[in-house]
């Protein structure tokens, strides 16, 4: 039998499972991360009891978005792989690429990380990855929150939550209210899988069980499962704020959970469906494997997964290859998906054939 603590021993947080001094060291470890994040509108820095942001005056009538998400069972496959430098991308991605769609910039991003025991050089990599998506989006890493809590969860485990604010003017709101027959919906390709549809491609990879190491299309498969979630903040502000686009974006879909078929209406007026032509774009490599992997029929792909678009944009049809094009300049992938009619009664607003 073990011999029962004394109680008049002193008893510390550490005793309890709290090492005060590794949440000291992780903010230390992150300053040089979240400082090249900075914008000119923040006040003050890290370690504060609340963030502060002086929100811009070339806003004249400012309306604030803000989203909050995280990258759901994703992250399994990060604690079985070990790999925790990309995830952190894919959790701003969710959130800026989110208020991105209906015109906001975000201006600044908090993280949230809680686990059982913190490992510095895990936590250090998932938050260099966040840092790095501010970047990409740019908005700032203003703050966030390091809980642990023994017990709470299994060893080498943790749980991520992000939280973004984006302004755009009130005028310049995408509502997708102006969407019409015969404007036409555009494509940017994704980088993968993002961060959705983990649930069954945890599945479908328990089946196949492939070399996670092996070259798939120039990469690991490992690498190829767990690409980041591309961040299309940049290219699309630049088409809707600059002048030389020449081009009014009616509305936006971050092809998310729910994939094309759920994300798309949501950005559509009750009248109108969108007609997306499957031979449009190419199914990605990936995309290919996991559906016959998994025997999953074209309907299931298309509203699970993004099958290689990560984001929709419509656009008039006297606007769509000035769009485009502008993208492509951008650096994006682009591609024509098809185009809205009007709704008959009963039809689903999106349909892929």
């Amino acid at each position: 039998m073990s011999t029962p603590a004394n109680p008049n021993t002193a008893m510390t947080y550490r005793d309890a499972g709290v090492d005060m001094e590794a949440g000291d060291a992780l903010v230390e470890r992150i300053k040089p991360f979240a400082k090249r994040t900075m914008r000119p509108e923040v006040m003050g820095g890290l370690g504060g009891f609340g963030a502060l942001f002086e929100l811009s005056k070339k806003y004249r009538e400012p309306v604030l978005v803000s989203g909050t998400d995280g990258v759901g069972t994703k992250l399994k496959l990060a604690f079985h792989l070990n790999k925790h430098d990309t995830i952190g991308q894919d959790l701003v991605a969710m959130s800026v690429n989110d208020i991105l769609v209906q015109g906001a910039e975000p201006l600044f991003f908090l993280d949230y990380f809680g686990c059982g025991r913190l490992n510095i050089d895990t936590a250090a990599d998932v938050i260099k990855g966040i840092a790095y998506g501010c970047e990409l989006a740019g908005c700032t890493l203003i703050g966030g929150e390091t809980a642990e809590m023994p017990s709470m969860y299994p060893d080498g485990e943790y749980d991520l939550a992000g939280f973004a604010v984006g302004a755009v003017e009130k005028s310049e709101l995408i509502t997708g209210l102006d969407i019409v027959p015969g404007d036409v919906v555009l494509g940017l390709a994704s980088n993968g899988a993002h961060s959705n549809g983990y649930s069954l491609i945890r599945k479908i990879i328990e089946r196949a069980n492939p070399d996670m190491n092996a070259d798939f299309h120039g990469r690991s498969f490992r690498d190829a499962i767990m690409a980041p979630t591309r961040i299309y903040v940049k290219p699309l502000l630049a088409l809707m704020q600059t002048a030389s686009s020449g081009v009014k974006v009616k509305g936006m879909a971050h092809i998310t959970g729910g994939g094309l078929t759920e994300n798309i209406p949501r950005v559509l007026p009750e009248n109108v469906t969108a007609i997306i032509n499957r031979n449009s774009w190419s199914l990605p490599p990936l995309f290919q494997w996991l559906q016959e992997h998994g025997n999953v029929e074209d309907a299931e792909m298309h509203r699970v997964f993004n099958c290689g678009i990560g984001m929709v944009v419509i656009i008039s049809a006297a606007d769509a290859d000035k769009a485009a094009e502008f993208l492509r300049q951008q650096g994006e992938t682009v591609y024509t998906l098809g185009k809205i009619e009007q709704r008959a009664q009963g039809q689903h607003q999106t349909i892929v054939r």
